[in-house]
C-alpha cells in the first residue's frame, strides 16, 4: 500500500503533511496495540490496507459541505482519525467528535488526535449517553448490526444528514433486518479493500410508526 494508492481510495491529494500524519498515526497505532487491542495484532502487517485505507475510501462519500462529523465507537480511530487527517488538508473547517466508551482507547484516540494535529473532541462515554452531536456525517465501523446500530446513529445525525457505514458481506441481511424498524434511503458501493465487504451510505432516517426502537 502506497500513498498514491492511498490518495485513489481517499479521491484527492495527500500534501507532505498529511503523509507525515498518516505515519505517525500508523507509527502510534503499531505501538499502542502492543498494550491495547486497537486492531488484532494479526492484522498489523497489513494495517495500512485493512485499516487505513479501508476508513479513508469514506472520504469521497461525505458531502462535500459536510463539516460536522461524529465516529461512534471509534476504538483505534477507524474511521475517524483517518477522515480528520483528510480533512484537516481539504475541508479546515470540518470538526470531528470520536466517541469511545473505553478509557484506556479514549486515552489513545487523545495522543492519536495530538500527533496528527486533527480537529477533533473525545467523547468518552458510551454513544447513547452523549448529547445529541447533530452531526452531519456519523460514521460508525464494526460497532454492531444495523438493527441496533441505527438507533445510536439517528441520536446523533443532523436532519438531512448522512451515514455512512462500513459492512461485510451480511450487509443485505442487516439492511434487510432494520427496515423491520427503519425507514431509510440507502446507497451501496463496494469496498475497494475487501472484495465482499459494502460501503453503506444512508439518508432520511426515521423511525418507522410503532416500532419499538429505543436509544
Amino acid at each position: 500500500m502506497t500513498f498514491d494508492d492511498l490518495e485513489r481510495l481517499a479521491g484527492c491529494s495527500l500534501d507532505p503533511a498529511a503523509r507525515a500524519a498518516f505515519q505517525a498515526y500508523a507509527d502510534l497505532v503499531t505501538r499502542w496495540t502492543q498494550r491495547i487491542n486497537l486492531v488484532s495484532r494479526s492484522t498489523l502487517d497489513t494495517l495500512w490496507s485493512r485499516h487505513i485505507a479501508d476508513s479513508a475510501q469514506l472520504f469521497p462519500l461525505a458531502p462535500p459541505s459536510a463539516r460536522r462529523f461524529a465516529d461512534l465507537g471509534s476504538g483505534g480511530g477507524f474511521p475517524g482519525i483517518v477522515l480528520a487527517i483528510l480533512a484537516r488538508q481539504h475541508r479546515p473547517e470540518a470538526r470531528f467528535a470520536l466517541v469511545e466508551s473505553d478509557q484506556r482507547k479514549a486515552t489513545f484516540l487523545r495522543e492519536a488526535v495530538r500527533v496528527t494535529g486533527v480537529a477533533a473532541e473525545i467523547l468518552c462515554a458510551r454513544a447513547e449517553h452523549v448529547a445529541p452531536l447533530a452531526a452531519e456525517v456519523v460514521s460508525a465501523r464494526a460497532l454492531s448490526a444495523l438493527p441496533e446500530l441505527l438507533g445510536l446513529v439517528h441520536r446523533h445525525l443532523a436532519p438531512n444528514g448522512v451515514a455512512l457505514l462500513p459492512k461485510g458481506a451480511g450487509s443485505q441481511a442487516e439492511v434487510d433486518a432494520a427496515r423491520s424498524s427503519w425507514a431509510f434511503d440507502v446507497e451501496e458501493f463496494p469496498s475497494q479493500t475487501s472484495p465482499d465487504a459494502r460501503l453503506l451510505r444512508l439518508q432520511h432516517l426515521s423511525r418507522r410508526t410503532g416500532s419499538s426502537t429505543s436509544t
